[in-house]
């Protein structure tokens, strides 16, 4: 399995569906963006296209949003998004040991894909949770406490 590509009709109905949803004024800007990429796994620069259009927002701007949000991307994902915390608090509590099983699980580093394209992995420099640290998100499932011995059975969950 490959990451797929969405077609033009794909990009174009995630497109009008984020737009029915949400409606089409730039303060629903980021909604619209995060409904089109949940849909298609990332924001392809057709979709921004549409949106830039529609909203009469400079594409340029679109990016700087889709660039500066990490839940947004413009770039194809795998299947399953994984953040990982790499902040102070998680890396005290054995924060590296977790990374490191992580990447060794999947043989990926951070920012990559696997070549099957199931799995995408994130560094984030915080997730809020602090309290319960070593914290990684896969899509929108929270793991707290997490040992590296936890790793493939967590994973496991959505193969």
């Amino acid at each position: 399995m490959t990451v797929e590509i969405p077609d033009s009709d794909a990009i174009k109905q995630a497109v009008k569906n984020a737009f029915s949803k949400h409606g089409t004024t730039v303060d629903e800007l980021i909604p619209v963006l995060n409904d089109i990429n949940r849909a298609l796994g990332y924001l392809p620069a057709q979709a921004l296209q549409e949106v830039s259009t529609t909203l009469r927002v400079p594409k340029s701007q679109l990016f700087s949003v889709a660039s500066f949000y990490q839940m947004l991307s413009t770039k194809p994902r795998g299947k399953h998004v994984i953040q990982f915390c790499e902040s102070a608090p998680c890396h005290v509590v054995g924060g590296r040991e977790v990374w490191d099983a992580v990447c060794d699980h999947l043989k990926i580093e951070d920012g990559q894909t696997t070549p099957d394209g199931m799995w995408t992995l994130l560094t984030v420099s915080c997730l809020g949770v602090c309290g319960v640290g070593p914290v990684m998100v896969v899509d929108d499932d929270m793991y707290g406490n997490v040992t590296p011995a936890q790793v493939p059975e967590i994973l496991a969950r959505y193969s």
